[in-house]
């Protein structure tokens, strides 16, 4: 059976490529086009092709493209980086839609220097961090068996974000999760080469790594009501 995504064409790299060097508004709008052609409209096709997949494992995931897709200008309002444009195209996929980046996730990015992937919860407000860190006291033998498991381990390696150099007020600095309560964001990301981005293997490597996501971000919303169907590893096996 064939792939459902046959992969970028070459010149969305090049395209990628030339933005590194040109990152500037007078070499971006002449080549719009390209990055339409391109870019744009094959990742509306990859995302298409993903949300048919999550229709079966995870229909509270799938997010139309208009709303998955980030836009290619960056906010440069307040940041010292002034450079106009990404230098990527990115997707994500989340329970709610509008929620943004403070909602549990699917993530995916295209560039010329790796294939991203990966999921979690990425920027929770504090009130949904100290809800995610109270599940993980409770219930953390369950994460570390999801983060111990093969599958994890090979297709998405370590438990990552950005982490306190000390445990959160309200826990006992000796608890037994203290390592899992320092995190303020939980992540689980791996960085794939770029050139497995223009073949038709990138939609298999994307969505095997979405399916060993599950039963992480289904733990980390659970405590939020989110989770109808729990996913075992033993699934993914």
């Amino acid at each position: 059976m064939g792939s459902p995504f046959p992969g970028f064409p070459a010149e969305a790299l090049e395209f990628f490529r030339g933005l590194a060097r040109h990152n500037k508004r007078e070499w971006f709008q002449p080549r719009k086009a390209h990055f339409e052609e391109y870019v744009k409209q094959p990742m509306v096709q990859l995302v298409e092709a993903l949300n048919r997949g999550l229709e079966r494992l995870a229909p509270g995931l799938v997010t139309p493209p208009e709303k998955a897709i980030y836009r290619i200008y960056r906010d440069t309002r307040f940041s010292k980086d002034k450079t106009p444009y990404k230098d990527h195209i990115a997707a994500s996929f989340h329970s709610r839609a509008s929620a943004g980046q403070s909602d549990g996730g699917l993530y995916v990015a295209i560039s010329h220097k790796e294939v991203a992937v990966g999921g979690g919860v990425y920027l929770p407000d504090p009130a949904a961090l100290r809800t995610i860190r109270e599940h993980v006291a409770r219930n953390h033998g369950e994460l570390r068996r999801i983060l111990a498991s093969k599958t994890v381990k090979r297709l998405l390696g370590e438990l990552q974000g950005e982490q306190l150099t000390r445990v959160p007020k309200g826990f006992a600095c000796d608890h037994p999760a203290a390592d899992l309560l320092r995190f303020k964001r939980y992540i689980l990301y791996m960085e794939l080469p770029p050139e497995l981005a223009t073949t038709p293997r990138l939609y298999q490597e994307i969505w095997s790594r979405f399916r060993a996501t599950m039963p992480f971000l289904e733990f980390l919303t659970a405590p939020f009501g989110k989770t109808k169907k729990r996913i075992q590893i033993a699934d993914l096996l």
